[in-house]
């Protein structure tokens, strides 16, 4: 019997990626930037389906469904909005300028379509509802049976937000959508757009200006905000007297000169960051809080669920994700490990494959860890020159008395991990023991702003003596408020609001990095460790060893275990 293949595409577009499915089975995703070394890679991955073939034993020609994670048809009910905009005189000179973008968009869809009809000649071609892609692997990579499903982010063909809710019925998977708001009412437009504002890159340092707002005062831009982003009965909307209608084009900026004029003038990129810049990021994140509170709530109201799963881009925002799990509106929510579009591959290979059984697929509950490893690997004694390695007999106790000694670690293990926190696989790692750690990191490792904050993992069993969270965090997605213990005794994990964006571990989850938390509490009296992304800024992270390798190079790492290599300056 011929089996089903479905392969998963995020392609085109950022965060190119792949996932493949094989008689409903994941046999694995991976990111393309992860392999191609170009952060947010908009290629088609071909890295990334070259690897999952040549793990599953098949050739293109064995491809039997491609599922594309957005349906280029509807694009096209954009027209519709047309007379809308131009009888309102805030939108009147984009109108046609956004109905001839969209129509582009459609048109490039298509060619698309014809060139992966190229590639699997074989292959059925199934383009996915992009808020379906999100959906489904939101819901899927929960575990849960139950579950109201909240989709944000900037744009999914021309859905911006919608509400689903998910259940399983014996074998089948029940997905109804209960809400949706579209285009030009964006969430992660606005945000990105005050991101690009500030003078960060928006669809990758967003999450820059969220750690910039806890430096800043609210109230001075509260109001305006308010205005900008306005709270409806059944969700919000934008006004586009200060942030423009949307064109899918980068010639068309996206705050007006009446916003320009109420805030700051655009920050260049490398100029400094004065008080109106924190004071305008606290603005923006408190209301996008203020915006996903409501959410929730009518998320809850719609699905009377308990639970809620939460995917796009703006579920990346772990504050606002922190504050949910906080507020009492559900009982637990759940982000997936890749929330943002690298994720819909998976997403879409799970619709496809639901389409055509009736069934869900398996093996997306509680994982992360779905992509290439190198077991085996061998080093030469100077993998680079000026570099050292040496095979450890006990890799975590060595590297556990290291780090309780103040060094800065990579690490490189087993499976790639999915999505863009460093979870254990491919991280940088440092002892929380006192704050100097954190302007190092910052400085000679990351090469990132001061004010950036970082994140925490911690023994689960142990999690409660320094975050007051009620619920895991396996996926580092987000951010709590810190015990006294914390804030005392470990304060490089304190952010300036008084929150840790927080990892919890357990054994069966990651066994290595539970016996280095262990061996590193017995040590220092604290099972917790600084866990950041291999990688420094403007690039990805590390998904090769030669990647790894050259962080070692290129950053002030002071040491890089590499499976059982450790690897020094």
């Amino acid at each position: 019997m011929t089996a089903s293949v479905v392969l998963g595409l995020c392609a085109y577009t950022h965060d190119s990626a792949a996932a493949l499915l094989v008689d409903g089975h994941l046999v694995g995703f991976v990111e393309e930037e992860r392999l191609d070394g170009i952060k947010h890679s908009k290629a088609y991955p071909a890295h990334a389906v070259t690897w999952l073939l040549e793990e599953a034993g098949l050739s293109p020609q064995d491809v039997t469904t491609v599922a594309y994670n957005f349906d280029g048809r509807r694009y096209l009910s954009a027209l519709g909005q047309l007379p809308a905009h131009l009888r309102q005189p805030a939108s009147r000179t984009r109108a046609f300028p956004r109905a001839r973008s969209f129509t582009t968009v459609h048109r490039r869809n298509q060619a698309r379509m014809r060139e992966l009809s190229q590639r699997f000649p074989c292959a059925r071609l199934q383009p996915v509802q992009h808020h379906r892609a999100h959906a489904l692997y939101a819901f899927l990579a929960s575990g849960v049976d139950d579950a109201a499903v909240m989709i944000v982010d900037s744009l999914g063909e021309l859905q911006t937000t919608t509400t689903w809710h998910a259940r399983r019925e014996g074998p089948r998977l029940i997905l109804d959508l209960r809400h949706a708001i579209n285009d030009p009412a964006s969430l992660g437009y606005a945000y990105g757009a005050v991101t690009e504002h500030l003078g960060w890159r928006r669809g990758d340092e967003e999450g820059t200006v969220m750690a910039l707002a806890a430096l800043g005062d609210p109230a001075r831009f509260r109001d305006l905000m308010s205005r900008a982003i306005r709270l409806t009965v059944d969700g919000f909307a934008i006004d586009p007297a200060l942030l423009a209608l949307r064109v899918l084009s980068s010639r068309y900026g996206r705050v007006t000169p009446t916003f320009v004029a109420a805030t700051c003038p655009p920050r260049p990129p490398a100029a400094p960051v004065e008080p109106v810049h924190a004071d305008l990021a606290a603005a923006l994140q408190e209301r996008t809080e203020q915006v996903m509170l409501h959410l929730a709530t009518r998320a809850r109201h719609l699905s009377g669920s308990g639970l809620l799963c939460l995917g796009g881009g703006v579920a990346m925002n772990c504050v606002a994700a922190g504050l949910i799990a906080q507020a009492g509106i559900v009982d637990e929510v759940h982000v997936p490990p890749a929330p943002g579009d690298s994720g819909t591959a998976i997403g879409a290979a799970a619709a496809a494959w639901l389409d055509l059984s009736g069934r869900p697929p398996v093996g997306i509950a509680q994982r992360c860890y779905f992509g290439p490893a190198y077991p085996g690997l061998t080093l030469p004694a100077a993998p680079r020159p000026g570099l050292h390695a040496a095979r450890l007999t006990e890799p975590a106790h060595h590297l556990a008395r290291r780090l309780a000694d103040g060094e800065i670690v990579g690490l490189f293990t087993r499976e790639l991990e999915a999505g863009p926190r460093a979870l254990g696989h491919r991280s940088i790692l440092a002892a929380p023991l006192n704050t100097g750690v954190v302007e190092r990191l910052n400085a000679t490792v990351k090469f990132r702003e001061p004010f950036r904050p970082f994140a925490p993992v911690v023994l689960a069993d142990k999690a409660a003596d320094y975050v007051r969270l009620h619920q895991p965090s396996p996926f580092m997605s987000l951010a709590a408020p810190v015990t006294d213990l914390t804030r005392n005794q470990l304060p490089a994990i304190v952010h300036v609001n008084g929150t840790a964006r927080i990892q919890t571990v357990t054994r069966e989850q990651h066994p290595f990095l539970a016996d280095l938390l262990s061996t590193f509490g017995e040590i220092t009296g604290h099972p917790v460790l600084i866990n950041t992304s291999l990688n420094i800024k403007g690039k990805p992270i590390c998904g090769t060893p030669d990647m790894a390798l050259d962080c070692l190079v290129e950053s002030g790492l002071d040491a890089l275990l590499i499976e059982d290599w450790w690897v020094t300056k």
